[in-house]
């Protein structure tokens, strides 16, 4: 049982729980003590020792990252020899270091370059000692730069505890050591699943996205090419805060009229296609409930949760929705439907997704993602990339004025907008299941109790005709691992699960935490990115995916009744078994 008591940092007397550790109690009266190797998401791993203190009575400085609470310590945090200490240090980091910030993916964003300039270090006199190491390339998402490594262990904490994913790992000790992939292959021969949560967590630019950024402006500027973009929810959300608005304001307005001085030529949005995902999904759910299935719909919007599923739990691939993500339908429409409608030619189509997840650029590549007849999504874009077009166009984002998107594709509804979130996409489903079952609209859409920033959460919703339907929502793929585990088990043993419809993100808070968001990016932020997106949701003049007016148009004029016939031939998919060694394929699992 924590207790509290009194310490002294720097002459302040602070009241702190037993729980904290000296960062910690020094954050909460405003003390700066720097740390490279620390996260609040995430275990010390006291790597870097940056954050020494000076406890009173002790021989030693302490790691502040690590070192508990006591009561009655009395601690200074910047002497004269801990300035010195700390110094030290950077510049031994520094002297291994491949310093080239003007270049780096990570520059004005990196940590150890805040703190290098914090301290007043310069690095021309420096001696280096680095031997550079050879560039990972071998996956088509991640980029990964060893010369750029502080060996901080991060993103082996964040892999593998906390995704379980299990890709990385230290090699060698002391200066000699490194971070890299299982028998030094690269992450292509490794069980990676692209979720880029170790981008998100890098302190340093050690680990970025590939980048398709001269890819689209090249068909931008070619008057050959008619290029459509779309945004994924969680966009909108997300670039508040890199131009000085609050974090987690709304500015889908401001997002069209940037990608318009960009220079796309039409404007559309992933939260349509997110209606449409659930008029599959809700769809799925519904006939399963009739056949009497006894096994649950698990959602497939998160291509690192597909890749993860394909991985390691193959046998549960027959409960995976095979309905497409909401940005590979985006794909597969722009070149089918859109194409039919403008009277365009879909060779002449390059269709572009802002998205907040590097394993889209993955889900975009898979070959399966073909049914337009040419690859339905072209290129994609990470939020951190759209970020770096709209400051090399110089447009001034905040003092943007409104503009709409083009109409066809673009018209969304509140359940769209909170697919960005985790339990978004169980809460949109439910919306629209209640009315495919019942008939008659659900009265209360806001149904709170699949919503929060849980681990795992459990509910039972009433569902007329059916009793309680026991659903599951998850997010991070350690999660995901325990509640699976819990699910092959009573498939195994009984044939059936407890649970009728579970969603699965990869990321930890959803898409609103995806690997291809801003630098910077923690569980506090994506909590108030998911407040911006109820928000959203609140205000929309429809909110049940079902009540869409460009969807109905698009089943009515094209595409038929959901999940038959060319609704299912489009905007369906396959999946496959993989190698838990290299992620490769080995067979096909499910048909469409």
């Amino acid at each position: 049982m924590s207790q509290t008591f009194e310490i002294t940092i720097d002459g302040k007397v602070v009241t702190v729980d037993s729980s904290m550790t000296i960062l910690e109690a020094a954050k909460k009266v405003n003390i700066y003590i720097p740390a490279l190797c620390y996260h609040p998401d995430l275990p010390p791993t006291s790597s870097c020792g940056v954050c020494v203190v000076d406890i009173k009575g002790q021989a030693q400085p302490k790691r502040a990252c690590s070192a508990p609470v006591s009561p009655g310590m009395v601690i200074s945090t910047n002497t004269r020899e801990l300035r010195e200490y700390r110094k030290t240090i950077l510049k031994l980091l520094l002297s291994n270091h491949d310093v080239t910030c003007p270049t780096c993916s990570a520059n004005e964003k990196c940590e150890l370059q805040k703190i290098v300039n914090n301290m007043d270090i310069r690095t021309s006199h420096l001696q280096s000692v680095l031997k550079m190491a050879p560039l990972d390339d071998s996956s088509y998402v991640i980029h990964r730069d060893p010369n750029k490594c502080i060996s901080c262990g991060r993103c082996i904490i964040v892999c593998n505890e906390n995704q379980s994913v299990y890709a990385l790992a230290f090699v060698n000790r002391g200066f000699g050591g490194s971070v890299e992939t299982a028998f030094m292959k690269g992450l292509d021969h490794s069980p990676c699943v692209n979720c880029g949560q170790c981008i998100i967590y890098c302190p340093t630019g050690a680990l970025s996205e590939k980048t398709d950024i001269d890819d689209v402006w090249k068909a931008i500027l070619d008057p050959d090419k008619h290029v459509i973009v779309q945004e994924a929810p969680s966009i909108r959300v997300s670039l508040s805060d890199e131009f000085g608005l609050e974090l987690g304001e709304l500015t889908t307005e401001k997002m069209y009229a940037a990608l318009k001085t960009i220079g796309f030529d039409a404007i559309m949005d992933t939260n349509f296609t997110a209606d449409v995902t659930i008029m599959e999904e809700g769809t799925e759910l519904v006939e399963k409930l009739k056949s009497g299935n006894k096994q649950p719909v698990i959602t497939s919007c998160s291509p690192g949760w597909v890749k993860f599923i394909e991985t390691y739990y193959p046998d549960l691939l027959g409960c995976l929705s095979t309905s497409k993500s909401p940005m590979s339908i985006f794909g597969v429409l722009s070149k089918t439907y859109y194409a039919k409608e403008k009277n365009i030619d879909p060779a002449k189509i390059v269709s572009v997704a802002i998205m907040p997840c590097t394993a889209k650029k993955f889900e975009a590549r898979r070959p399966e993602m073909s049914d337009s007849g040419f690859q339905d999504t072209d290129y994609v874009l990470t939020t951190r990339e759209l970020l770096r077009m709209i400051k090399e166009v110089g447009i001034d984002f905040k003092n943007l004025e409104p503009a709409q998107p083009d109409s066809g594709m673009s018209f969304y509804t509140g359940a769209g907008t909170i697919f960005g979130t985790t339990g978004g996409v169980m809460e949109a489903a439910l919306r629209t299941a209640y009315k495919l079952v019942t008939g008659t609209e659900l009265e209360n859409v806001d149904i709170k109790e699949v919503r929060g920033f849980e681990g795992i959460k459990e509910a039972e919703i009433e569902m007329p005709g059916f009793g309680k339907l026991k659903v599951a929502v998850v997010h991070g793929l350690g999660n995901a691992r325990k509640l699976m585990d819990k699910v092959r088990k009573q498939i195994k043993e009984t044939g059936q699960s407890e649970y009728n419809f579970i969603e699965v993100m990869a990321c930890p808070g959803g898409c609103v935490g995806g690997g291809g968001q801003p630098y910077g990016n923690d569980l506090a932020k994506r909590a108030k990115r998911a407040a911006g997106l109820y928000a959203d949701d609140k205000k929309c003049k429809y909110r049940k995916s079902h009540e869409n007016p460009e969807v109905i148009k698009v089943y009515k004029d094209f595409l038929g009744k959901p999940n038959h016939d060319l609704a299912h031939k489009l905007l369906h998919t396959v999946y496959f078994k993989r190698s838990q060694i290299d992620g490769k394929v080995i067979e096909k699992v499910t048909n469409k």
